[in-house]
């Protein structure tokens, strides 16, 4: 993998590189990164991941450890820097000198917070304890030149974070009274004068659409856990619309406007959003005459006009113009339906409904602002979907046939590309058994089957706990929780939402008779090697949900096209999750376990095959006898 990233650096050709867990993916692009900054001291080269705990494992173990074997060969330590979006970060004037809860109490904020969440204090005292627990914490970091890092602040909620940190739009930019001591600017300072820098695909998708302004210029990026790009960038790219948010904006705004009739023009326009909302279908928006679309003109309308009458030099002012104007860009973006975006209603029970708009394709933006800018390494442990790289490529702009690292690339698109398998430490075959429940009825819509209750029992009865259950649905996960406590009251199940994810996860390491079941979250990231994981059940192939407006309209332009819109989106986006799922068993090189599939469709269709070339390579069976005995063998060992 170093070998062949350090001949994508000298030719200048982007690289994917699938790197299975346990090989060391980190190293195998650290080591040829600071052989070329070695080489070329003023370069820099920018490392993106998709998760803040990846990042930080980069940061603080990872990198530290490659610069301190790099300097015993060259002599040379390479200088590292961490950047992270402007929210991760405490705000100066928003914390001393802007508005909010105010608490004042004898004792220090952090222990009066942990106090009252031990005791049955209301919500609100809590959060006034935890932000005066912040605010004092951020005086500190100020005192002390500190980072004002969110990941080093006292324990705290969402909702108490958002009285210490401020959103992109409302920053007041050079004209800050704190712009001096902010600590974005100076993570963004360090950062440009740092050979390495880590950052995450958020902040490269933001860098992307804003003309490259956001990220210090750099030689070489590389792109680690590639396989969720296109959806941390779609989730960068997309915007919402509330009344909720209407109505919070124009309060913040009416205080500051001088035409009364502007302002209560502006705070109709939430119960107008609420109005059309109700009346229409939880689907894509593609009429141009649309209710909905009738009001997202008028919040255009009225938004632009309460920007252009907030004018001031007056920080709050400012602020609440930002606001307002973040309001006109999204309805802007909203109103005009461009044929390159999706539009469609969401609703959850306790948020009501609301606007979401997402860019029907990201490959366009990632092909134009990032790789025609950069040469680039993706790297994943999951990027051969179906047995090839085609999938990958395609989705971040790379549209041709697949070129294996010892042929000659083609340049058809202007960017030229490989693609390496280094494989993976792991004797699969050996190591895990891949079960699938041939003999069960196929999975249903409307929940899971009593015949897979009975089956997820038996199996977790076999292997004495020890079990990850992944889920479709939290509704599928809480039942057979249900079920299993009834059938085997004498073993633990921990279900996600008993407790926080990270809380429930550190028992089911430290417990192994312990089982976990959970839904999307745990399918990815969650590293639990050793005895406490010998079985991984997965109830149905993970497919989208077919109502899912986005994925709708990604295979009906894929189909319109000529393609597959099946198997180039919900396929696709099953065999990713499927190989990220059953990933969960093995890993270490002792590890020994049995992944068991409740679909029989992984078996029986036609698509079955192509999901099975997904996973690991794992010895296969449909034999219900032999996973068991497997199992049991397993928890008497």
């Amino acid at each position: 993998m170093a070998r062949a990233i350090d001949h994508a650096f000298e030719a200048n050709e982007h690289l994917l590189v699938q790197a299975g867990t346990g090989t060391g993916k980190s190293l195998g692009y650290l080591a040829p990164a600071l052989a070329h900054l070695h080489e070329h001291p003023k370069g820099r080269v920018i490392i993106a991941t998709a998760t803040l705990a990846l990042q930080a494992q980069l940061a603080h173990t990872d990198i530290p450890a490659a610069i301190k074997a790099a300097k015993a060969v060259t002599g040379r330590e390479a200088t590292h820097a961490i950047l992270k979006g402007r929210t991760n970060y405490a705000c100066l004037h928003r914390t001393l000198d802007g508005a909010g809860l105010e608490q004042e109490s004898l004792l220090d904020g952090e222990t009066l917070a942990e106090g009252l969440r031990g005791g049955k204090a209301d919500a609100t005292s809590v959060l006034g304890a935890e932000v005066l627990a912040l605010r004092e914490w951020v005086q500190s970091e100020l005192d002390a030149a500190g980072a004002g890092d969110r990941d080093d602040a006292p324990t705290h909620t969402a909702a108490a974070w958002a009285q210490v940190s401020v959103p992109v739009r409302e920053c007041l930019g050079v004209t800050c009274n704190f712009y001096n001591e902010c600590f974005v600017e100076r993570s963004r300072d360090t950062a440009r004068n740092s050979q390495l820098v880590v950052t995450n695909h958020a902040l490269l998708a933001i860098d992307a659409m804003h003309g490259n302004s956001v990220l210090p210029e750099h030689d070489f990026l590389v792109i680690d856990e590639a396989h969720e790009l296109t959806a941390r960038v779609t989730g960068a790219a997309s915007h919402e619309l509330s009344p909720q948010q209407l109505e919070r904006v124009s309060r913040r705004c009416t205080a500051h406007l001088d035409d009364d009739d502007l302002a209560i023009e502006f705070a109709d326009l939430g119960d107008a959003l609420t109005d059309a909302l109700a009346d229409a279908p939880l689907e894509r928006i593609e009429d141009p005459d649309s209710p909905v679309l009738a009001v997202v003109g008028r919040v255009r309308d009225v938004s632009r006009r309460v920007v252009s009458a907030l004018k001031s030099d007056d920080p709050d002012v400012k602020q609440a113009a930002a606001a307002a104007k973040e309001v006109f860009d999204v309805a802007d973006a909203m109103a005009g339906l461009k044929p390159t975006d999706v539009l469609w209603v969401s609703e959850r029970e306790r948020f009501g409904r609301w606007l979401v708009v997402a860019p029907l394709d990201v490959a366009g933006l990632l092909r134009e602002r990032v790789l025609s800018q950069t040469t680039t390494v993706l790297t994943s442990a999951t990027l051969k979907l179906g047995g090839d790289f085609e999938s990958a490529a395609a989705s971040v702009g790379l549209q041709r046939a697949e070129r294996v690292l010892d042929t000659e690339p083609e340049d058809r698109s202007g960017l030229e590309w490989r693609a390496l398998d280094v494989g993976s430490p792991f004797d699969y075959a050996r190591q895990g058994i891949l079960y699938v429940a041939q003999h069960l009825p196929n999975p249903r819509r409307d929940g899971i089957t009593p015949e897979a209750l009975a089956e997820i029992a038996e199996l977790v009865w076999a292997a004495g706990g020890r079990t990850l259950g992944l889920f479709a649905s939290q509704r599928n996960a809480e039942a057979a929780a249900r079920h299993c406590r009834a059938e085997l009251p004498r073993m633990t199940f921990l279900c996600q939402g008993d407790a926080q994810l990270s809380e429930l996860t550190r028992r089911f390491i430290a417990e192994p008779e312990v089982s976990l079941f959970g839904t999307l979250s745990l399918w990815q990231g969650v590293d639990i090697p050793g005895d406490t994981c010998q079985l991984v059940i997965i109830d149905k192939i993970p497919f989208p949900r077919p109502d899912e407006p986005l994925m709708q309209a990604r295979q009906k332009a894929v189909a319109d096209a000529g393609g597959n819109g099946f198997m180039a989106v919900a396929a696709s986006h099953a065999a990713l999750l499927l190989a990220q799922g059953s990933g969960r068993l093995i890993r270490r090189t002792s590890d020994r376990g049995v992944v068991a599939v409740l679909d029989p469709r992984l078996r029986t269709a036609r698509y079955g095959s192509y999901l099975r070339a997904s996973m690991p390579g794992f010895w296969s069976t449909t034999d219900r006898e032999v996973a068991i005995n497997a199992l049991r063998r397993l928890a008497e060992g």
